[in-house]
């Protein structure tokens, strides 16, 4: 075994902040702050690989008990005190401490090394029983808690009962007689949980203290922490011994947490709150109300200055705003932690831009100072939780924002109700094509099934909307126009408020405050008064300066171009064209050419939707006037078009000139077992060209318009679901004639790519011979995955989460791109076609482009552009920077 234990204490220390993976953030940083001369207690660090060892062993590693023995000879020297000395105890604390912080995941145990004589030693070395007492009880209900399983409930309860006999409104009002019997109590209650007696030899309240704090590494709470926020399992955490240093000795001692900026602006002021005569559980946990750290100068000035110039100092030093905890005994000024502070985003922006102003860290280093997914945060509205409401369900938050609105059931509603100027929010099992009107009209939507990519999901992102997704705590009634939560019951009008930021449902309508951004961007602010605005801003324009990468976004209508544009999107690197199609007339006309006899009724359908398509793509190029515009073909299973009954069924049958039951039974023909991988994309195409000849054609007269008035277009049109290098030809033979039909008609030459969309993995196997034919590849991965994994990526939101749980897969690849299978397809794809078209354009269309590790990927593999939803546009510039 290497060396496995680190003694600081003196003003030196064995390791320091460069050794974080060997000893954990505060491992590593109470190292650093011991070199800095900054105040801390002794102590040693346990290194994080032991934990592994012990939790594959069930066993404390071999060699460690010595090092452990040889590293507590250290520590009474340097403290003055011995380890179970029943005169002059020495009193350590075991924390966690893991590589990258989690705080309050895992366990801590203070006090340990008391027992019934060594109390009593505490006690006249302190000259206060009422504090060695108090030290006990504390050391009793965290041991028993934390190592021996008793619950912790049992303790309050006891401890509550004495407030109450006693009359004392706190703890800390405890008389020292009150506290004796207390801790008797409390042992009484251990014996009689666990059937044995509490530890009363040091050595062993020790290692069972050490053995909780690996064990803790385990927690459900510890787990989800990492995998929420993808942390590596491996290495372990760190154990910290430290001398225990007394906050609760009297009114000329206390404890606190502080900040060196406030986390939740990113103001430059020293921000915090403190105790006195408390130890530092009494903060974190709420157990008493504490004060604002700028009192302290009234309580305890001498260490109150001596704080700010060690805050000051930790901040220079580690070049980011600090989290610290302290303790102050009896006016001596002990640090017991500094690590990185948590922050909103908000604060990130604003911490990075003035650090760099300061001259503290440069502007690459800022931008990796920001997580990418934060940026998140700053464009959609949030919840006013002023008022702290309950939520009645959680469900997966698929995209951020916050909204109220009245519950309705079926898109028809939705739709109406918007129209007359009502706030609704859209609620169903689950959301189809068929439905995106009402998601247009609604405030926000609500599914009680799906996942993170489900249709909900991925058109509320493009959209900018609120969503919440995999509800299933609520049951859908739409037939009864209700759904219930449990007993409670919301029926059709009743107002409720979603928070797509964490999945939470409340009841009613609660306020929501609007992003400083997004009223920048909607100009009702003015960006020199918006000072988040700026931050944003500026950040995003270093990010620009250093990324490779390319970012566009997925946007089907020319509102949704001009919302990318806002937020710096490069172009558009998927325009949805059968997403146009599905309000008004349109989608009448598009399903009379659905259901034709034959291919005259067809295109006199097509010759109805021409104009409309025209007009779109005219929008598109005039809000992306000089950026490409890559349009795909049409991509859906033409049944999702068409009515299953009811009065639109009729009215499709008099449009036609059939009967209700001559129209049902052909709906029906076009039903498809498997629509994902069926009569879609190219195959549509192949089958009824005249579909191809109408985008075709009104791609190309609406960019002539647009060139003719000025405007620089650059289309790419993109045929979808290609398998095969014939039917991309076929396809582009039908693109090439409608351009040269167009140039002919109107003398204007437009210049033009046509590329493929590689959503399968043969196409991504024959890449070789596609780019013989195809200008540009765009990777749509979010079809790639479904066919490289065989997952249908709404049916597996049912179980995708216990695979990641258990770690069968290491993230939900719907999110993540998953890139030693989907990414080895790309990366292939991507050298073979480059290797017969050396000029190859390159770039992925899946809602992975807006993801940061997805991002990274695509730049390692040099594509040349990544194409995410509008709202996820500032994400991925910023992940693109981040990679380089």
């Amino acid at each position: 075994m290497d060396k496995a234990v680190f003694f600081f204490g003196n003003g030196k220390a064995e390791a320091g902040r460069e050794d974080r993976d060997l000893l954990g953030g505060k491992g590593a940083n109470l190292m650093e702050m011991t070199n800095l001369g900054v105040p801390v207690p002794p102590g040693f660090t346990i290194a994080c690989n032991l934990c592994d060892l012990y939790l594959a062993s069930g066993k404390v590693p071999n060699g460690l008990h010595a090092d452990v023995e040889n590293a507590i000879a250290r520590l009474e020297e340097a403290a003055g005190r011995r380890f179970g000395d029943v005169t002059n105890p020495l009193l350590v604390s075991v924390r966690s401490g893991a590589r990258v912080s989690m705080p309050g995941m895992m366990e801590t145990i203070l006090n340990l090394g008391l027992n019934d004589d060594t109390v009593k030693g505490l006690a006249a070395q302190s000259g206060s029983p009422r504090f060695a007492y108090d030290s006990y009880r504390r050391l009793l209900q965290m041991y028993g808690d934390v190592v021996l399983g008793v619950p912790f409930a049992d303790f309050e309860h006891l401890l509550a009962a004495k407030r109450l006999t006693t009359g004392a409104k706190t703890d800390a009002e405890l008389p020292a007689e009150s506290l004796m019997v207390l801790v008797q109590e409390y042992q009484a209650l251990i014996k009689t949980v666990t059937g044995k007696p509490f530890p009363h030899d040091p050595r062993e309240q020790l290692w069972g203290a050490i053995e909780a704090v690996w064990r803790s590494w385990t927690l459900k709470k510890a787990v989800d922490y990492r995998r929420v926020n993808h942390i590596a399992e491996t290495p372990g955490t760190a154990v910290n011994i430290v001398a225990m240093v007394f906050g609760n000795l009297g009114d000329d001692s206390g404890t606190g947490v502080a900040f060196t900026r406030d986390p939740s602006t990113g103001e430059k002021r020293f921000y915090g709150e403190f105790l006195v005569n408390a130890q530092g559980e009494d903060v974190v946990a709420g157990i008493r109300t504490p004060e604002p750290i700028e009192r302290m100068a009234q309580h305890l000035p001498q260490a109150y200055e001596d704080l700010l110039r060690t805050q000051a100092l930790l901040e220079r030093h580690f070049r980011d705003m600090q989290d610290l905890e302290f303790t102050v005994e009896r006016g001596k000024l002990y640090l017991l932690q500094t690590r990185t502070g948590k922050r909103t985003a908000a604060a990130a922006v604003r911490i990075a831009r003035e650090l760099v102003h300061e001259g503290l860290i440069t502007q690459p280093e800022a931008l990796q100072r920001v997580p990418a997914k934060q940026l998140d945060q700053l464009l959609h509205p949030i919840i006013d939780r002023r008022s702290k409401p309950q939520a009645i369900a959680k469900g997966l938050p698929a995209s951020p924002g916050a909204a109220s609105g009245m519950v309705v059931f079926d898109a028809d509603v939705a739709e109406a109700r918007g129209a007359r100027g009502e706030s609704v929010i859209l609620v169903c099992d689950e959301t189809t094509p068929e439905d995106f009107h009402g998601m247009v009209a609604a405030r926000a939507i609500l599914t009680a099934r799906g996942g993170m990519t489900s249709h909900a999901a991925v058109v509320a992102r493009g959209m900018g909307k609120c969503a919440i997704v995999g509800c299933d705590a609520i049951r859908v009634n739409a037939g009864n126009r209700r759904f219930t939560v449990g007993e409670t019951e919301v029926v059709e009008g009743d107002w409720i408020t979603l928070d797509g930021a964490t999945g939470d449902v409340f009841l009613g309508d609660l306020p929501t405050v609007p992003s400083e951004v997004m009223q920048v961007n909607a100009g009702t602010r003015k960006a020199a008064d918006a000072p988040v605005y700026q931050g944003f801003a500026e950040l995003l324009a270093w990010a620009d300066g250093q990324r490779r990468l390319s970012v566009r976004a997925n946007a089907d209508t020319p509102h949704d171009a001009q919302v990318a544009r806002a937020f710096g999107a490069e172009g558009i690197g998927l325009c949805r064209t059968e997403h146009m199609f599905f309000d008004g007339d349109r989608i009448h006309s598009m399903r009379e050419m659905i259901v034709a006899h034959d291919e005259g009724g067809r295109r006199r359908a097509l010759g109805k939707l021409l104009p409309m398509q025209r007009g779109d793509f005219e929008g598109i190029f005039a809000a992306m006037d000089g950026f490409p515009v890559t349009i795909r073909l049409l991509d859906p299973p033409l049944h999702e078009f068409l009515p299953h009954g009811g009065e639109e069924a009729k009215l499709l049958a008099r449009r036609i000139g059939v009967t209700r039951r001559e129209l049902m039974r052909l709906v029906e023909t076009l039903r498809e077992s498997n629509p994902m991988l069926g009569h879609r994309g190219c195959r549509l195409g192949v089958t009824y060209p005249e579909i191809t000849e109408m985008q075709a054609r009104a791609i190309f007269e609406a960019a002539t318009a647009c060139q003719q008035r000025g405007i620089v277009v650059k289309p790419e049109i993109m045929i979808p679901l290609v398998s095969t290098v014939e039917e991309f030809r076929h396809q582009r033979r039908i693109v090439d004639r409608m351009a040269e039909i167009v140039r002919t008609e109107t003398g204007t030459r437009v210049e033009y790519l046509v590329g493929t969309m590689i959503e399968l993995p043969r196409a991504a196997l024959t890449a070789a011979a596609i780019a013989k034919e195809a200008e540009f590849f765009s990777f749509g991965t979010n079809d790639l995955t479904q066919t490289t994994l065989g997952l249908s990526r709404d049916d597996a939101g049912r179980f995708l989460p216990l695979y990641v749980e258990r770690g069968i897969y290491p993230e939900d690849p719907f999110q993540v791109l998953d890139v030693d299978g989907v990414g080895r397809l790309i990366s292939m794809a991507t050298a073979d076609g480059r290797g017969s078209r050396p000029a190859l354009k390159v770039g992925i269309c899946g809602e992975h482009g807006g993801d940061p590790k997805s991002v990274a990927f695509c730049h390692q593999t040099g594509l040349d552009y990544v194409s995410c939803s509008p709202f996820r546009v500032p994400i991925a510039r910023l992940a693109a920077a981040q990679a380089t």
